[in-house]
């Protein structure tokens, strides 16, 4: 499922990816996001230093983190490139990655509760949650911190924000923050204490 994905990557975009096929010239993979979409990752896109050996870059099944370079899709090409990503787009693009399919298990899980079609939850009320939040995740984790209100304020029925709600709250491990630290306080009245 690839929900709210556009059926072509942009030039520019970076993408998951997994390496299906590796040949001499570069290798073949299949674009996660974009089902059923393949793009060629050529050679001398794999690093910035000459590369002998391509098994020694990658490897057949391995996920990689990618950037397109040219889509033409009525010939159904998309170049990618290994080199032009930075270690911390990587990052950055897996975790988003991650969290995007954990929304999707999330809508899926809460269209069984439903007893609804998953892609008509995601588009009437997926949609609502990306266009308030800018993120499905994102709204997940605002229910799983603050309860269906969050969900309802972003248009979602109520029915739908109770059930999506509870998923979230099992599902989403909400971070908490500890701040430790002393504060000195002085004061000059007459009261001492009770001023402060």
């Amino acid at each position: 499922m690839s929900m709210g994905k556009t059926e072509w990557p942009e030039v520019g975009d970076l993408v998951v990816a997994t390496i299906v096929r590796i040949v001499d010239h570069g290798a073949y993979v299949n674009l996660d996001e974009h089902k059923g979409k393949e793009g060629l990752l050529h050679i001398s896109e794999i690093s910035s230093s000459w590369v002998r050996n391509i098994r020694n870059h990658i490897r057949e099944r391995q996920k990689a983190v990618l950037q397109v370079m040219r889509v033409d899709s009525s010939k159904g090409q998309i170049d990618l490139s290994l080199r032009r990503v930075s270690q911390d787009d990587k990052r950055k693009k897996l975790e988003e990655w991650k969290k995007h399919r954990k929304a999707e298990t999330l809508i899926v899980a809460g269209a069984a509760k439903l007893k609804v079609d998953a892609n008509d939850l995601f588009k009437k009320t997926g949609m609502k949650i990306v266009e308030h939040y800018g993120s499905l995740y994102t709204g997940f984790e605002a229910a799983a911190k603050r309860g269906p209100e969050a969900l309802h304020e972003a248009g979602v029925t109520k029915k739908a924000s109770k059930a999506l709600t509870t998923i979230a709250k099992d599902k989403i491990v909400v971070k908490g923050v500890t701040i430790q630290g002393e504060l000195e306080m002085t004061s000059r009245g007459p009261r001492g204490v009770e001023e402060i």
